[in-house]
């Protein structure tokens, strides 16, 4: 056999491969526009730098030294200060997560400072670790500028006092990441859980030929729908369960919000997360496929856009948005501040309410998707 016969056999096998993977938009999908989702995703999600950390400073009386730390911490580029004249309103804005820190300066704050030693109190949101330790250096550095300052004008350090910082970490007193992390991947489990195991439902039925034999009957597509997700409903609280007695009692994971709170979001999250797999099950043209778009549209914007390891409030203005489009990171934000926080009642029905309009949107696109064919 000659090697024209053998390359020309090979050439019209390229030719036939490359047609099938042309009329594969799946593939062809996966092939190209995979590596574009993956640079864009770990170029812009994937930051451990701080900039821009909410620092809530309150002064309880205003002085020629207040202003100038005033003026170091809002001359930084790292940080976003913001003034409080009360203590009360600051401890709000943590406690409702929109500052990261306070720093309390004291009413005899210039006097100490006089006298050889000066205190301040900074308090750190513990409940991301990572965002913590950063903030902390870049406030004690904006610190120990301000007073270098002082001292050069005073030409003698002596003459103004040092400053020392009485540091307290709130909603995670043992700095310990683990805190931080386990109610993120009880995030990152049910949705795993809910969209893989009902992505592939419709589509498995699809190929093998036995979703035509409900074509014949009276069934509905919302009754079809809500059959399906019933069973894995029970396998999901069964997961949820294993997960909570496992970050409580082998994690040691605080729960200072409600256990009931915490059931029932998640519960609500199962929904949504379940209803996505069996949309992406109802409209993919296969196994292989509803697997691949349960990875990209489910499990990897999960884990690295909903503020499950990076501070989305550290990233573009774009990737923020695109976070607040997933149901999984206003899950993310709920479950932290229940399990660290405590019952935060405004956000708690705000998230849930988001999160049940994603569950009847997502329904009723899975029953959209079985109607075509049943109806």
């Amino acid at each position: 056999m000659s090697y024209s016969t053998n390359f020309q056999r090979l050439c019209s096998l390229i030719v036939k491969e490359s047609k099938q993977l042309l009329r594969d938009k799946s593939n062809l999908g996966v092939g190209l526009l995979l590596p574009i989702v993956l640079i864009l995703l770990f170029g812009y999600g994937l930051s451990f730098d701080l900039s821009k950390a909410r620092v809530a400073v309150v002064v309880d009386q205003d002085t020629p030294q207040t202003v100038q730390i005033w003026n170091g911490l809002s001359s930084s580029k790292y940080l976003q200060a913001e003034y409080f004249h009360d203590f009360k309103s600051a401890e709000n804005a943590l406690m409702q997560h929109k500052t990261d820190a306070i720093l309390h300066i004291p009413a005899n704050f210039a006097d100490e400072q006089t006298q050889g030693q000066a205190q301040i109190q900074l308090i750190l949101n513990g409940a991301n670790t990572t965002v913590a330790n950063s903030l902390q250096g870049y406030v004690l550095g904006a610190i120990s500028t301000v007073s270098g300052i002082q001292s050069d004008r005073a030409n003698s350090s002596s003459s103004v006092g040092s400053i020392s910082i009485e540091q307290r970490m709130w909603f995670n007193e043992a700095s310990n990441s683990t805190w931080f992390l386990v109610p993120g991947l009880m995030v990152l489990i049910l949705t795993l859980i809910g969209a893989f195991l009902t992505a592939l439902l419709i589509a498995r039925e699809r190929e093998r030929g036995t979703l035509e034999a409900l074509f014949v009957t009276p069934v509905r597509p919302l009754e079809l729908v809500l059959a399906k997700l019933a069973p894995y409903l029970i396998i999901g609280v069964i997961d949820l369960v294993l997960c909570l007695l496992a970050s409580y009692f082998i994690f040691h994971v605080p729960i200072r919000g409600s256990l009931g709170a915490i059931i029932l979001v998640s519960m609500l999250y199962l929904v949504v997360s379940l209803a996505l797999g069996l949309t992406i099950s109802g409209y993919a043209k296969g196994q292989f496929q509803a697997s691949q778009l349960a990875m990209l549209i489910s499990f990897m914007p999960a884990m690295m856009l909903s503020g499950f390891v990076f501070d989305l409030s550290n990233q573009p203005y774009i990737v923020q948005f695109i976070s607040q489009l997933l149901p999984a990171t206003h899950f993310m934000q709920l479950l932290k501040t229940l399990f660290l926080s405590g019952n935060d009642w405004a956000l708690i029905f705000k998230e849930c309410g988001i999160l049940l309009i994603y569950a009847l949107v997502l329904i009723n696109a899975s029953r959209l998707s079985l109607r075509k064919k049943l109806g």
